[in-house]
């Protein structure tokens, strides 16, 4: 087809070619020698006059393309000066000459002696002249004239891409412009329909057109769905020579996405869900997971659930999760077996950014109901409140109730409850608890002063189930009792000048006390009654709380007296009334006649006026000699020391028995009294060994006195078989070396012999928490509280 349209265009332009080398009209004029040329050139219909010129040649147009087998004749130079006698020679000169362009010198016929491209070059400008063959002389002056390239439809339509690529949002109506192709052809636009491009579809029908003349793109189909189609792709076809047959063409192509718009709403793919949590989860606990399904994708397919209606709204709370669109079931209260067995939640599921073009396509929600089931499990106690605040009087007597807690088992069976005080905070063992009833009673006697507040712990624990516990603590506060008589707040250091005048105050006294009365403190001061009329000082009660100490007479006398002590006796105001005597110690010193003191002690008046430097310097060198003289005496002594047996701290070897000892003989009175021996006769009641350290718990053994007997060898021996014979003499001519003591027991000491409290006031409910290996005792002693309910 495009051999046969290159035929076509070639038969075509020929017949032009042959219309445009006809000679045009020519006028001699020998007077003016002038000519007018009309030709064919980019200045067209334009009249050219040129002045003394004799030149004659045709109109130059040459065919692009030519493939014919000679070369393609382009035109005739010619001039009038030229006799056809062969003595004038035409040259050609300019764009292509010799290459492309050949002139005959003799005739100035021209010929193409190559093809020529008019999209490489439509036009070339050249230059002849004639010469004289004889002279050399130039006959005529150079001329210019111009060969113009006649185009031919050999390039096809190229579009400016070999592929396109667009979108449109899906659901757009007819006619909505998608995207603009452009194809461009090389032929001249200006010369017949060889660049005149039209622009068909070839591909993407019924769903897109294209606009002959401008190739834009438009939906061709309404209400084109993503969910159904995403993805289209175009074939676009540019022909020249105005889309008539035999014109050239190309073609491109174009892939359309659709891209998504909030067109659909949210669906659960079921009606209701089914769900179960056990009664013990916390709340924020996630129960499971329920999603609703959205072909729309991005922002389109955002989902918000909530919680509309139901009996477990309160109960429960549904989240979104951002990434996977899914609705979250958690638990929002604490949930009971025994109060609700079965909740129901309406759960609504709804598109965060609804489109309000297709808001008449219905609501872009849907709704599902979630039931969910309450298991039941085995709880631990709970007490009727969350803490409890007990008040007890500082004087309650051992033995008495103070308070009481409760609890209960939750679940249905409501198994029965023990009650323990945990031991950790109360190490001292003051309270206990009946382990029936949950009444805490006092084991020890209380002192506000010492411990206002006890803070304790109590459990309770399920009997059928030790591993369900519970705890509450327990704030005990203590009551206070005027139990403690008021003191002295300070220790005063008081004088009196001994030119002090009667009725002056030398010193003011206040008190305080431990304990502490509803209606604040009140102190009463006054003298003993021995001393209710005392001659030197009297006593004033300020009325509040403090007493001022005044002088009764002139002038006091440090030779005489230099030290009064007066005894006061204070008193509070609570019940019972509580008192106590204060004696103060005045000191009688020197004044100035300003009254501030200036010396108080009475070696003063027997000391010369002053001492002499060098007597002070002797005096200080004396103390530092007896100083250092003290320093190495104990230093020596301490070298005198026998090294102990066993050195380290760390040496591990108990009950290691050191026969090592010889005896000093008679000479030896450390182990023993040797007086004793030499005088059977002395008493012995309070004489006690003084090798060892005596225990306490062992009675002291009470022996006849040996009056009678005054033989040493006998005593010896009848005391050898007393020793003997006592289960509890240790051998103690022997050393036992115990170089390493172990911590203390945390269990403290098993043992009944040295309890200092009766049977009745034991509690045991410690021994099940130190494990298995104090199992069998704790089952031995666990019932006993049970038995004393």
């Amino acid at each position: 087809m495009r051999t046969q349209s290159f035929l076509t265009v070639l038969l075509w332009s020929s017949v032009l070619f042959v219309v445009h080398m006809t000679p045009s009209q020519k006028r001699t004029n020998k007077h003016s020698r002038s000519e007018r040329i009309t030709g064919l050139s980019e200045n067209d219909g334009k009249t050219l006059h040129r002045t003394k010129r004799g030149w004659m040649w045709n109109q130059f147009f040459l065919l692009e393309e030519y493939t014919g087998p000679d070369t393609q004749y382009v035109g005739k130079l010619h001039t009038d000066q030229d006799k056809g006698d062969g003595n004038l020679k035409y040259i050609l000169t300019g764009d292509g000459a010799g290459s492309l362009f050949i002139i005959d010198e003799n005739t100035g016929d021209i010929h193409a002696a190559k093809k020529l491209d008019r999209e490489e070059k439509s036009l070339y400008v050249l230059r002849a002249k004639a010469i004289d063959r004889k002279t050399g002389r130039q006959v005529e002056p150079e001329s210019e004239f111009i060969i113009k390239i006649h185009d031919i439809n050999d390039n096809e339509p190229k579009f400016t891409k070999d592929m396109y690529t667009a979108s449109i949002p899906e659901m757009s109506g007819v006619g909505t412009s998608v995207i603009q192709v452009t194809a461009t052809d090389a032929d001249d636009a200006n010369y017949g329909n060889s660049a005149k491009v039209v622009y068909s579809i070839l591909q993407g029908q019924p769903y897109f057109s294209v606009d002959p003349e401008t190739g834009i793109i438009k939906t061709a189909l309404p209400d084109m769905s993503r969910e159904n189609r995403e993805q289209y792709q175009v074939v676009i076809q540019a022909k020249d020579m105005g889309g008539q047959m035999g014109g050239l063409s190309g073609t491109t192509t174009v892939n359309i996405t659709l891209t998504d718009v909030n067109d659909n709403p949210p669906r659960f793919p079921q009606s209701s869900y089914q769900f179960s949590s056990p009664e013990s989860a916390p709340p924020g606990t996630p129960l499971g997971r329920i999603k609703a399904n959205d072909p729309d994708v991005g922002e389109n397919a955002e989902i918000e659930y909530s919680i509309s209606n139901g009996d477990g709204s309160d109960m429960f709370d549904i989240i979104t999760d951002k990434d996977t669109q899914e609705g979250i079931i958690t638990v929002k209260k604490h949930l009971d077996f025994e109060n609700k067995v079965l909740y129901t939640l309406k759960v609504e599921a709804s598109n965060t950014h609804p489109d309000p073009r297709f808001l008449q396509l219905g609501p872009f929600k849907d709704t599902a109901f979630v039931k969910i089931s309450v298991e039941d499990i085995d709880e631990p106690p709970v007490f009727s409140r969350p803490w409890y605040l007990i008040e007890v009087d500082e004087d309650a007597k051992e033995g008495s109730i103070i308070g009481q807690v409760v609890a209960q088992d939750p679940d249905i069976a409501k198994n029965a409850i023990k009650y323990s005080v945990d031991r950790h905070t109360d190490l001292d063992r003051i309270f206990n608890i009946y382990s029936g009833n949950g009444s805490l009673f006092l084991s020890k006697p209380l002192d506000r002063e010492e411990t206002p507040w006890h803070n304790i712990t109590v459990i309770a624990t399920e009997i059928n189930n030790p591993k369900q516990s519970s705890q509450i603590p327990v704030f005990i506060r203590i009551l206070d009792i005027n139990d403690h008589a008021p003191e002295f707040a300070n220790y005063y250091e008081t004088f009196v000048c001994e030119n002090a005048k009667a009725g002056q105050l030398i010193q003011t006294v206040s008190a305080i006390d431990k304990d502490q009365p509803p209606r604040g403190h009140k102190f009463f001061f006054e003298l003993v009654p021995e001393f209710a009329v005392h001659p030197n000082f009297s006593v004033v009660d300020n009325k509040d709380n403090t007493a001022g100490i005044m002088t009764r007479r002139n002038g006091y006398s440090r030779s005489k007296m230099s030290t009064y002590l007066l005894p006061i006796i204070i008193f509070d105001n609570d019940y019972p009334i509580q008192s106590s005597t204060g004696t103060l110690t005045i000191r009688v010193c020197a004044c100035d006649s300003r009254g501030n003191m200036q010396s108080c002690s009475a070696e003063a008046l027997l000391l010369p006026a002053g001492l002499s430097t060098g007597a002070l310097v002797a005096i200080l060198l004396c103390i530092i000699i007896l100083l250092i003289l003290v320093v190495l005496f104990t230093a020596l002594k301490r070298q005198r020391k026998k090294e102990p047996l066993i050195i380290s701290k760390d040496d591990v070897r108990d009950n290691i028995v050191t026969y090592n000892d010889e005896g000093g003989g008679e000479e030896d009175t450390q182990a023993f009294d040797i007086g004793t021996l030499r005088n059977p006769e002395a008493r012995e009641e309070s004489k006690m060994r003084r090798d060892v350290i005596p225990e306490t718990i062992f009675q002291i053994r009470r022996t006849a006195p040996l009056w009678e007997n005054i033989d040493v060898q006998d005593f010896i021996h009848r005391r050898l078989k007393e020793n003997d014979s006592d289960p509890a003499a240790p051998p103690y001519d022997s050393l036992a070396t115990y170089a390493y003591e172990g911590n203390d027991s945390i269990a403290n000491s098993l043992s009944s012999l040295e309890s200092l409290t009766t049977e009745g006031n034991q509690d045991y409910d410690y021994l099940s928490d130190w494990g298995p290996r104090f199992k069998k005792l704790a089952d031995m002693y666990g019932g006993e509280d049970s038995d004393r309910d």
